[in-house]
């Protein structure tokens, strides 16, 4: 056990992370040394950040719980606290079920962990974070919450009506990483297109990544997490006409069919999604497009079903995700609809998604092959470095895995010519 060691474990998604490297700044900046995602924690103190979205992340987080509060009871470490989207919903529960832990923090009051220390919030530090990444690229919170209300979804529950952070406090945040060597900027919010509204009733993500695209030293501006009701079209400008902006969006559609788009509230229709998808890649010819897609939603279909995989083989998405339907409590669908797709019928849907998916990946990428691409350098392993293309997000998208024949510099752009490819990967060689 080290002491004055901090140990903070993350759960779930990019949006946690920068709470984490947010609360690591304000325990540095009072003289601890803070350790992320250790895979041998030894910090007298650990702290976990907690995601609540659906059932498998939430057993996730209890058993990461459950495995640190029998540390403690062994002596392996002095204090244990939670935070995050599980305790922000469950915390009292969590509290009697789990009293091995010093203290439950929700979302948005981590912060008093530093004060029950004994220690203080450092002003000059607010805003500012440790980066746990690489140091070349960092995710940028825009804003949280949101004002959605998806018949699934338990994230409204959790983080409140959506909050837009201003717009100058975010620009003067890509200057302080630009200085300390970022490059690459992932935008997250839990709804990106719909920044600004709260401020002055107007969508400003366009204004807002056309401001900082304009910021030197910006090399890449990744979009992740939009809307497809009410798309702003003019963020399509930007992105075709900014080169620092990758041609690449992240856009979560879940569905097709309008008999479950109705039945999840998501407020538009099979005909306009498809209309948005030919607008996208009309107006950014080559642009790479993320989706995620729900199967087994109470009332799906074998025709819902059909017509959802038959869609994913006419948009050719050049990324997809998917997930089974979980039926969270407090949610429109928990209260009104019968979970009644059997958990065989929802794996078998789920896979078959993903095998469908499988073989357009395995195209798209192959495309790529004999063209030579512009590729930021993440790591190396083995004998390889692993890099990606601006139509790649860190952790979730196909890399480049170059030969380490000749020495490259982890953070740096090379121009690299594609010899071969795989289904999610491909291989590549310095020109």
């Amino acid at each position: 056990m080290i002491k004055n060691q901090v140990d903070i474990i993350t759960m779930g998604c990019s949006k946690n992370l920068v709470d984490s490297e947010l609360l690591m700044k304000q325990f540095e900046a009072n003289g601890y040394h803070c350790v992320h995602d250790s895979k041998n924690p030894k910090g007298e103190i650990v702290v976990i950040n907690t995601c609540g979205f659906i059932e498998s992340a939430k057993e996730e987080s209890i058993n990461t719980i459950l495995e640190f509060a029998q540390a403690k009871e062994e002596g392996r470490l002095k204090q244990l606290y939670v935070m995050g989207c599980l305790s922000q919903r469950y915390q009292k529960e969590l509290e009697q079920e789990i009293p091995q832990v010093d203290k439950f923090y929700g979302k948005f009051n981590y912060k008093n962990l530093l004060k029950d220390l004994g220690k203080g919030v450092i002003a000059s530090c607010n805003g500012t974070r440790s980066i746990t990444t690489p140091r070349h690229y960092a995710y940028l919170k825009i804003s949280e919450g949101c004002d959605r209300s998806c018949a699934y979804c338990a994230i409204p529950l959790i983080t409140g009506k959506h909050v837009s952070r201003p717009k100058e406090e975010i620009l003067e945040e890509v200057r302080s990483l630009v200085s300390q060597g970022v490059k690459e900027f992932q935008i997250i919010a839990q709804e990106l297109t719909y920044y600004g509204v709260d401020l002055n009733g107007q969508r400003q993500i366009t204004s807002l990544i056309s401001d900082m695209a304009d910021i030197k030293g910006v090399e890449w501006i990744r979009l992740h997490y939009a809307y497809p009701n009410q798309f702003p079209l003019d963020l399509l400008e930007v992105i075709k006409n900014k080169p620092n902006v990758c041609k690449y969006i992240d856009i979560a559609l879940q569905h097709i069919s309008d008999n479950m788009l109705t039945r999840m509230h998501r407020h538009v229709t099979k005909a306009q999604t498809e209309e948005l998808i030919r607008r996208i890649r009309e107006e950014v010819p080559g642009i790479h497009l993320r989706t995620t897609l729900m199967v087994g939603f109470p009332g799906e279909t074998e025709d819902d079903f059909n017509e959802l995989l038959e869609f994913v083989k006419w948009a050719r998405f050049e990324r997809m995700g998917a997930f089974i339907y979980s039926e969270e409590e407090g949610t429109y669908s928990a209260k009104h609809y019968e979970d009644n797709v059997p958990d065989e019928v929802k794996q078998r849907r789920l896979d078959q998604l993903m095998a469908s998916q499988q073989e357009i990946s395995a195209e798209v990428e192959a495309q790529k092959v004999g063209k030579t691409l512009r590729v930021i350098i993440d790591r190396k392993e083995g004998d390889y470095y692993i890099g990606r293309t601006e139509w790649a997000s860190p952790e979730v998208d196909p890399e480049v895995l170059i030969p380490a024949t000749v020495r490259l510099r982890v953070g740096k752009f090379y121009n690299v010519r594609i010899t071969d490819s795989e289904e999610f990967d491909l291989y590549g060689e310095i020109e």
